[in-house]
């Protein structure tokens, strides 16, 4: 079935627009990945450099993380929101494409490696909460965050020191 044309698409376009409810949507969760930036350079600033919020298109909010061993490997984590999925998720990013492919082969084993397909963005992309963010508690959900963040980079860590 083919696509609608652009000027076909605008009326639903403009209608998801026009109560305002989009929009303030959006800057709300992105305030939560920004509070959860400010609560990582203060939590982890001796292990962690935190970079500043970064937004793809409409689809994602994330800010990277890279400590000397990750920079040793030209490798980043990219805490990630996933706005179609409404997710956090931890990604592992190559500096350069090739150091993405690089450590995608060798990490094909891993759980969170898809063995057929590398991602576009990433080595790897895994999920960093089992059920859905409640986003009405943002203490607890960037405690949450927090906690999962650091059993991840765990498993992270000894992946990687384990495909040396």
């Amino acid at each position: 079935m083919p696509s609608q044309s652009l000027n076909d698409r605008i009326p639903a376009y403009k209608s998801a627009f026009s109560s305002g409810e989009l929009q303030r949507t959006y800057q709300d969760l992105v305030g939560v990945v920004q509070n959860l930036r400010t609560e990582f350079s203060k939590r982890y600033e001796t292990e962690f450099s935190v970079a500043a919020i970064l937004h793809g298109y409409i689809d994602f909010t994330y800010f990277y993380l890279q400590n000397e061993y990750l920079k040793r490997k030209r490798l980043k984590l990219a805490l990630v929101f996933n706005h179609h999925n409404v997710s956090f998720e931890l990604w592992l990013l190559g500096q350069t494409k090739d150091v993405q492919i690089q450590y995608w082969n060798k990490l094909r084993g891993a759980k969170w490696v898809n063995p057929e397909t590398m991602p576009a963005y990433s080595v790897f992309e895994a999920p960093l909460l089992a059920a859905a963010p409640d986003f009405d508690d943002v203490a607890k959900l960037t405690e949450t965050v927090c906690s999962q963040f650091e059993l991840l980079l765990q498993e992270i860590l000894e992946l990687l020191e384990a495909s040396e």
